[in-house]
């Protein structure tokens, strides 16, 4: 107290007689306040001065008490609940907070700046983890300019690089300082990948680069120092964290803007040992990815499987594996895959041991759209519809229809309902997987069960089904006063199709129990239906499939439709019905075998021979890209018994000729 009561009067008579004697009352009062600033400057200096010793002493202790605790914490393990973790990471983040604005109640000083910087790279992290990055931001710029300002720097430019130039070169000559500095651009560094700013990071790739070495001779230089607040983190591990997810993110970036040769540059870099290994495994994905996309599938390949013999949990690797497969015609390597990807997606999550969550995690370096896409996974329910398409054309009807069996049952609860819309936007619209289900019913020798499925689909779009409809183009948007639980009314075309579908498949089914009139019966309804469909504009790239897919349904609708006239004996019809289906949709190969055998029956051999060798010489098969299932194959019924006809028309040829 002597010691402040001696200097307070020094400066006060300082103070004194720095005022002058005679001036103009406006000089002096100017001059007395420039005095005053100038004496309460030096008041708080001094009295800081006198008061450093404890201030920081206590402040320390404050500092390292809240770290410790967490330490402790965390190193319990089993011992404590996730919920317990989170509430005392809270606490921190707020005690931390407190500490902070007490060390910044005071002027900045060079003794304050080592413990006022750490205590800021301890609240940056507690504020990381309660995703407040913005704040972060704040503390840490708020923070170094105090800093900058203490060793007697001006103010820096917002620039970063520019601004990070002067805080390194500024705070370098101590080690102390520097050490505070490179935990601090750690943490800046953090923060721009968080939010996605990779162009700070690559403007500053020099000094990050050069920031492990910076920080292991700065270590050594500090720990023969006295004994100093500790952090929360070290910036050592924070430092390979940092360095493993940029090379993610820069990769991925590259790799959604077509770079891909960049990428793999960017991704074949040596990552730290340490790593943690899910991130290896994105890192073997993202490499797989790129040499895919550069045309080579077999070292792709091998990029999955170190991902997957890194990090089993690594199904993104797992559907990559499925894609390279579909492309290299591996159709049963691909089959497999779908039902490890399958069964891996529907087992219920291991149970995690209680642990404390951690204060910087990847997922928070890496939120960033491009690797999100890159690395997305089809929902449970995309993965069983393709596997069970999959093998319904590829051989094993009977495991297809048990999977398509599974999803329908699935999507029965309105919970799986929007989930198979909403997290799966690959799947069909509903009616379309029920008749899908039904194709492959039929497949399987099951018409009676393929039947109740179409009943199901035709019950819910007869209300929806227009009196007439014109494509054009735009289209209109629904039909008015029209119920539509389930959203079908927006697309009035695939009403109509899902519709003629269902039909097409009774009639099939029918004809599968030899029912032959009501396989005709079916076939009318729903050539019926299509007749009401006309294009005004042709062409019309958003209506080109959707009437292709009308030309074929009607296509196959006749054929069938000739077919059951065979059965029953009415050849003309059977005769006008296999010619209009050919029109409609030319290239059907059972609608030109039944129309041989239709001419041959009518006694018009000559025609019948000239049709087969047409038929036979005819070498262009037509295009089912788009088509759906249940369109792929005719379905209709009891064949034609091929080896007797083909003897029967080449005798009469040979016949001919001779």
């Amino acid at each position: 107290m002597d010691i402040r009561r001696t200097e307070h009067s020094s400066l006060t008579n300082s103070f004194l007689s720095l005022t002058p004697e005679r001036e103009s009352s406006k000089q002096q009062q100017r001059h007395e306040r420039l005095y005053f600033e100038i004496f309460v400057k030096d008041c708080v200096t001094t009295m800081s001065r006198v008061s450093a010793p404890c201030l920081l002493d206590r402040w320390t202790e404050e500092n390292n008490a809240i770290v410790d605790k967490w330490k402790q914490h965390r190193d319990r393990g089993d011992a404590v609940t996730r919920e317990q973790g989170l509430t005392l990471l809270k606490w921190c983040y707020v005690e931390s907070h407190k500490l902070l604005q007490k060390i910044q109640g005071v002027l900045a000083v060079p003794a304050h700046v080592q413990l006022e910087l750490t205590v800021v790279y301890n609240c940056c992290l507690f504020s990381f983890s309660q995703t407040q990055l913005t704040e972060a931001e704040h503390v840490l710029t708020h923070s170094l300019e105090r800093a900058l300002g203490a060793v007697g720097c001006d103010r820096p430019p917002p620039n970063p690089p520019v601004f990070w130039c002067m805080v390194l070169k500024s705070l370098g000559s101590t080690p102390s300082l520097r050490s505070c500095a490179l935990h601090l651009l750690c943490l800046s560094w953090a923060l721009w990948l968080s939010t996605c700013r990779l162009g700070h990071i690559q403007e500053l790739q020099e000094e990050l680069q050069s920031l492990s070495e910076g920080l292991g001779a700065v270590e050594v230089a500090v720990e023969r120092s006295a004994v100093r607040p500790a952090v929360l983190v070290h910036p050592g591990d924070l430092k390979d964290l940092l360095l493993i997810c940029t090379v993610i993110a820069q990769g991925a970036e590259l790799l959604c803007e077509g770079r891909c040769s960049e990428a793999l540059t960017v991704l074949q870099r040596d990552p730290s040992p340490l790593a943690p290994r899910e991130l290896l495994a994105q890192i073997h994905t993202l490499t797989g990815l790129c040499l895919s996309r550069t045309g080579r599938p077999h070292s792709a390949m091998q990029c999955y499987r170190k991902a997957l013999e890194t990090d089993v949990r690594c199904v993104c690797a797992l559907h990559q594996s499925i894609l390279v497969y579909r492309q290299l015609g591996n159709t049963q390597a691909e089959i497999q895959a779908l039902r490890l990807l399958h069964s891996v997606l529907i087992m219920p999550p291991a149970t995690q041991p209680a642990v404390a969550p951690p204060i910087i995690c990847p997922a928070s370096l890496l939120p960033g759209q491009s690797l999100s896409s890159l690395l997305s996974v089809p929902s449970p329910l995309s993965v069983l519809h393709s596997l069970a398409q999959k093998c319904v054309l590829h051989g094993s009807v009977s495991e297809g229809v048990e999977h398509y069996l599974d999803l329908l049952a699935a999507l029965q609860s309105d919970h799986q309902l929007s989930q198979g819309f909403s997290e799966a936007p690959s799947l069909p619209r509903l009616p379309e997987l029920y008749l899908e289900a039904g194709s492959s019913l039929l497949t399987a020798q099951r018409p009676t069960d393929c039947l109740a499925l179409c009943d199901e689909v035709i019950s819910t779009t007869l209300e929806l089904l227009p009196e007439r409809l014109l494509l054009e183009e735009p289209m209109e948007a629904s039909v008015p006063g029209s119920p539509d639980k389930l959203g079908l009314g927006q697309d009035r075309l695939g009403v109509v199709l899902w519709s003629g579908a269902a039909y097409l498949l009774q009639a099939h089914c029918y004809s599968h129990l030899k029912d032959w009139k009501q396989a005709v019966t079916h076939y009318t309804r729903c050539i019926n239906l299509l007749m009401k469909v006309s294009v005004k504009q042709k062409g019309c790239v958003k209506l080109e499939l959707g009437v292709r897919t009308l030309q074929r349904l009607k296509g196959l609708a006749l054929a069938g439709r000739g077919i059951s006239f065979t059965h029953r004996d009415q050849k003309r019809e059977s005769l006008r019905d296999l010619q209009l289906s050919l029109q409609a949709a030319p290239g059907c190969a059972s609608a030109g075998l039944w129309l041989t055998e239709v001419l041959w029956r009518l006694g018009r051999r000559q025609e019948a021979a000239a049709f087969w060798e047409k038929t036979q010489s005819s070498s262009t098969a037509p295009s089912l890209e788009g088509v759906p299932l249940y369109l792929l194959d005719p379905q209709t019924g009891p064949s034609l018994d091929l080896t007797d006809l083909q003897c029967r028309v080449e005798e009469f040829i040979n016949a001919q000729h001779s």
